[in-house]
């Protein structure tokens, strides 16, 4: 990042909370130099302050890039005040969730090059999962800079239209709360069969931390990983009949789950 037209031309982050954070450590990290990046940011974290980038001071006029990670009730009052910006060069990178494409053409300008993101929480470690689309002012060009600039919180990946990002929220943007739900429910039961709270929940999150490694890392499906642990009619056997059962485990949990926050994205895009 360090020879890249963020650097030279500017990069500015509308919005720094946690999200827009990960996010700035990761391109730092990287070797974007402070200097190239301004950050606005109602109320800026200690942390912030710290990094030597231009803060709530006067943007340039034509960045490369402005990434846009404010709060979607608050997209109404900060996207306007960067409409000089549309219809240019600038990319307009956004990671709200429930803003439209459409609406940051209908506020800057139709012209503008836009980029979509959804990322998930895991960005905060550079674990993430990010999805990106463009409209088609944007182009391959566009794409590929979102790409190098998000990749710095995980890994990316490009969908064929928009409308397939409420799918996305629904399986990795709310996703994790989902894995931390399972920790938590984990833990318990492993207390309701005798194990001190703080053992069970020591065990749940080394054991999900463990098995999400093994699927990332595995050349195996998670199918067949399933099979490997699962002896003929002996433990694992006994506890996936539950949570296999087709009507009352997690097919079909989960499938409404993802469905609820699926739908729930639409409700949000649709205002």
């Amino acid at each position: 990042m360090k020879n890249s037209r963020f650097a030279t031309e500017g990069l500015v982050l509308l919005g720094c909370g946690k999200m827009g954070s990960a996010m700035l450590a990761g391109w730092l990290a990287r070797g974007l130099p402070a200097a190239s990046v301004w950050v606005i940011d109602p109320y800026p974290s200690d942390w912030l302050q710290e990094q030597g980038v231009h803060l709530n001071t006067t943007l340039p006029a034509k960045p490369a890039i402005v990434l846009v990670a404010v709060k979607p009730q608050m997209m109404a009052d900060a996207l306007p005040t960067l409409k000089m910006m549309g219809n240019g060069t600038t990319l307009f990178v956004s990671v709200a969730a429930g803003t439209t494409i459409s609406y940051f053409e209908q506020t800057l300008g139709a012209q503008t090059p836009i980029v979509r993101a959804m990322p998930n929480t895991p960005a905060a470690i550079f674990q993430g999962i990010t999805a990106i689309v463009a409209n088609a002012a944007a182009g391959p060009k566009a794409l590929d800079e979102a790409e190098a600039l998000l990749s710095a919180v995980g890994d990316v990946v490009r969908l064929d239209a928009e409308a397939q990002i409420d799918a996305v929220t629904g399986v990795s943007g709310s996703g994790p709360a989902y894995v931390f739900h399972m920790i938590e429910t984990m833990a318990a039961a492993g207390v309701a069969q005798g194990l001190p709270a703080e053992l069970s929940m020591q065990l749940a999150k080394a054991t999900v931390a463990g098995a999400g490694a093994l699927a990332l890392q595995s050349e195996e499906t998670p199918s067949q990983l399933r099979v490997n642990v699962t002896s003929p009619n002996g433990t694992t056997q006994a506890a996936l009949e539950v949570l296999m059962d087709e009507d009352h485990g997690f097919p079909a949990l989960l499938k409404r789950a993802v469905k609820a926050a699926t739908d729930r994205a639409r409700e949000l895009a649709r205002g």
